[in-house]
């Protein structure tokens, strides 16, 4: 933003709405408060229930501003929010109102943008403003929450320090050749170097866990024709989302829906019967259903409990491994129903009925369960990187390996040094240390306006 330009935003969604937050940063906040509201100045981070006038003088509605002087706001610039009625007829009045008098639309991100400018944030806790906004599950939000507070940039920040410290240890050699130091002995920094290589690597691979954070847990529900699966979408969705049938093979094409089971989102999937057949046309739905299978973060396997164990094809069985399945033993409301223990032994098992929806705070349970004992979803305290951070820290543990392999050939330490120089600075972009108008313009072009 200008120097001097003064934004304004919705900062709610759009809308009719009870209530709706219209938000101003810039130098021109105090002067606009003092001309656009009654009852004289606002005192700062206090609420003050005003009437808002036009520049005409009329009385567009009744609203509670807000002031909050610069190094204390989102921004760290003067800013004033100006909470109104939702009706957006009164909203559009009320920003016409504001650019008549000077103010300009913010741009999406703007408000995010201006405060890491500002040095309120660093660059990892503003993308996590955006984090917060869409998640779509209390883990999702537990992570974002540990973003927005800055784990990674104290993280990345801890890291650099390390580097500096070895690219220190290196450059010595450098700057004083004629000093009385020890013979070079890098050891030490390869050894460090070593083991920073090591732990970027193991936080580059957090970044596989957003896609399950922001799209939810891939679940597929797969099992035999019949044995309840569409049944089993419907009951926890709470609405005949599939169709139901006794004939075999009802379900040809692939249905997703949302759920919550805990802290997690769930994706989940209802899918074509797996048997053998013969049909050109069912074989091509069950040949997708194990496409599915081998891309899941997670499957429900259900049989039927009234019939014997089934026989599944060997190429389904390899796509449903212990360790990221559930056995849902459907139809336990029948009096023929049996306990099937001795059907895939090493898989978990629960009971259900589809139908009743007896046993189904049983397999919410086991599904949480085994979930939180799994790696498919991080732990409310990780840290978990996305494309951009992952993609910095490739770079760095490019450049520390080429480092300590020109320090393990004993090449000039001066290329090992700027290979090091190079890993801080991939580091750096994490945060926003580097300054990078095109990445910055990317960025905060994907927030909302307002944010």
């Amino acid at each position: 933003m200008p120097f001097g330009e003064t934004i304004v935003a919705l900062a709610t969604p759009h809308g009719q709405s009870a209530l709706a937050i219209v938000r101003l940063s810039g130098l021109d906040c105090p002067r606009l408060a003092s001309e656009c509201l009654s009852g004289g100045k606002l005192e700062p981070r206090k609420t003050a229930f005003r009437d808002y006038l036009s520049l005409s003088g009329d009385k567009i509605d009744e609203v509670v501003a807000v002031f909050y002087e610069a190094g204390h706001s989102f921004t760290g610039e003067d800013c004033l929010e100006l909470n109104c009625h939702g009706n957006p007829l009164i909203i559009q009045r009320l920003i016409e109102d504001l650019r008549a008098r000077g103010c300009r639309l913010a741009e999406p991100g703007e408000f995010t943008r201006t405060a890491f400018l500002n040095d309120r944030m660093d660059l990892a806790q503003a993308e996590a403003v955006a984090d917060l906004i869409h998640a779509r599950s209390e883990r999702a939000l537990a992570v974002a929450r540990q973003q927005l507070a800055g784990a990674l940039g104290r993280r990345v920040e801890a890291d650099i320090d390390r580097l500096l410290r070895a690219q220190a240890a290196i450059e010595a050699y450098i700057d004083f050749p004629e000093e009385d130091l020890p013979p070079e002995d890098q050891s030490g920094p390869l050894q460090d170097l070593a083991t920073l290589s090591r732990e970027f690597g193991e936080l580059m691979q957090t970044s596989r866990y957003q896609s399950v954070l922001n799209d939810g847990l891939s679940t597929v529900i797969a099992g035999p024709p019949n044995a309840g699966k569409s049944s089993l979408l419907n009951l926890l969705v709470g609405d005949e989302r599939a169709i139901v049938s006794p004939e075999p093979g009802t379900t040809r094409d692939f249905i997703s829906e949302r759920i919550m089971a805990g802290p997690y989102a769930l994706k989940i999937t209802d899918t074509a019967g797996i048997h053998y057949v013969t049909d050109n046309i069912e074989a091509l739905g069950i040949r997708k259903t194990l496409e599915r299978l081998d891309a899941a973060d997670f499957v429900i396997l259900m049989v039927d409990s009234t019939l014997p164990s089934p026989t599944l094809p060997e190429d389904a069985l390899a796509c449903i491994p212990p360790e990221r399945s559930l056995v849902l033993e459907n139809k336990i409301d029948l009096p023929d129903s049996r306990r099937m223990d001795d059907f895939l032994p090493g898989h978990p098992h629960v009971r259900l009925s589809a139908l009743t929806g007896e046993g189904l705070d049983d397999f919410r349970a086991t599904l949480v369960k085994l979930l939180e004992t799994d790696d498919i979803v991080p732990g409310p305290d990780a840290l978990v990187v996305n494309a951009r951070h992952a993609d910095a820290l490739s770079r760095a543990c490019n450049a520390i390996d080429e480092a300590r392999a020109k320090l393990t050939k004993a090449e000039p330490v001066e290329l090992a040094a700027a290979d090091i120089r190079s890993a801080i600075e991939s580091l750096g972009e994490i945060v926003g240390k580097i300054d990078n108008e095109a990445m910055l313009d990317r960025l905060f072009s994907t927030f909302c306006i307002g944010k």
